[in-house]
């Protein structure tokens, strides 16, 4: 059974994306310390709040180096995919340093944007089964801004354009939350867990 843990850094619904990593067959860990990552095939970093109180969440807890050299698949929700880039206009803090790129504030009105939209998305194995233009619950002020635009797997509108998913190798992350997106959010859960046993071509770059 595929073991997943997921991170609890003190913000993120992680019982409802327990639960849906749980139905679609694997075997959930809640880790609050880099020492519970042993045994795990894939991280799940979840996120609400801001980049800067999570990241020194993480850093109290000693995981920030064990997150940045995981070699394995790891999934970013939300703020979990925000701290994926090298820093953060929120608090104007750095971040992992995973994906070249800067967090940057919404240039819409009013924030946060908060509710359902379509994402448009390239085809990438994190959305099979999932049709083009599939609504999202999102819940967020801020996104990331790639510096390499062959990152950017996923976009959505709110009044501009901005990064609704993306991927770098084995680490790919949303802008919204699947666990709180219906039937089409435990769809994406289900095709992480299935990527952690058989990644694709995609997931092995």
């Amino acid at each position: 059974m595929t073991t997943i843990a997921v991170v609890d850094h003190g913000a993120g619904n992680l019982v409802s994306i327990g639960r849906g990593l749980e139905s679609a067959g694997a075997r959930v860990v809640v880790a609050s310390d880099p020492e519970e990552f042993s045994g795990a095939d894939a991280l799940v970093l979840p996120g609400v709040g801001a980049t800067g109180a999570a990241m020194e969440r993480l850093d109290e807890s000693g995981m920030i180096e064990a997150i940045r050299t995981w070699p394995g698949p790891l999934l970013g929700i939300c703020v979990g995919m925000q701290l994926f880039f090298d820093a953060s206009d929120e608090a104007d803090n750095d971040c992992l340093g995973l994906i070249p790129g800067r967090v940057c504030r919404l240039g819409a009105t009013p924030l946060p944007h908060m509710g359902w939209n379509d994402v448009a998305h390239n085809g990438d194995p994190i959305f099979r089964d999932i049709p083009e233009g599939t609504t999202f619950y999102f819940v967020h002020s801020y996104a990331p801004v790639p510096r390499r635009a062959e990152t950017i797997i996923g976009t959505a509108d709110y009044g501009e354009a901005f990064t609704a998913a993306v991927r770098q190798g084995r680490r790919v992350g949303v802008q919204f939350h699947p666990e709180r997106s219906g039937p089409a959010g435990l769809q994406l859960l289900a095709n992480f867990v299935a990527s952690v046993e058989t990644p694709s071509v995609e997931e092995q770059r």
